[in-house]
């Protein structure tokens, strides 16, 4: 199965962000295919505006994996706590690492009450863009746009490639 995965980090950005990519690379059920960019983005808060909070590094990783979705999201979780990464109630808190399935191939899915493909591709560029970078010709199975088409319809001005 292909699978798309945002990766988010504001503590510790650049270290961070590497070691979870390095940590992908390395996990003997996952064949890391692709890494987009790293973008930086302003931290937004439940109501989508800015939060004040350190500016967030941004991408998505492609990879292969036999692993079920289940699965996967629980080996994500434990990439993520290894990273230091403590999941408290404020979804949007600052957090050294964050690792999101987007799309489980084109499936359609809920897991512990998170909805694949992940609602916040069709709804934030620094989601959407870091995926069609990788990905720009998968089709949303539940929009039917490309992912390069989603992001070209989201806002980038906040988007700045930092590589």
């Amino acid at each position: 199965m292909e699978v798309l995965i945002a990766l988010g980090s504001n503590i510790d950005r650049e270290r961070n962000m590497a070691a979870a990519i390095d940590r992908l690379r390395a996990h003997p059920q996952m064949e890391l295919v692709a890494v987009s960019p790293i973008y930086t983005t302003a931290a937004i808060g439940s109501d989508g505006a800015e939060s004040g909070q350190p500016i967030f590094a941004n991408a998505a990783a492609r990879i292969a994996t036999a692993l079920p979705a289940a699965k996967l999201r629980h080996e994500l979780r434990a990439m993520e706590a290894a990273l230091g990464r403590v999941r408290t109630a404020d979804k949007f808190a600052p957090r050294p690492i964050d690792l999101d399935i987007i799309f489980y191939g084109a499936e359609v899915l809920d897991i512990d009450g998170h909805h694949i493909p992940d609602r916040d591709v069709v709804r934030f560029a620094h989601i959407a863009l870091p995926a069609a970078d990788i990905a720009g010709d998968w089709i949303h199975p539940e929009t039917g746009q490309a992912l390069a088409t989603i992001a070209a319809m989201l806002s980038t001005e906040e988007m700045e490639k930092s590589r």
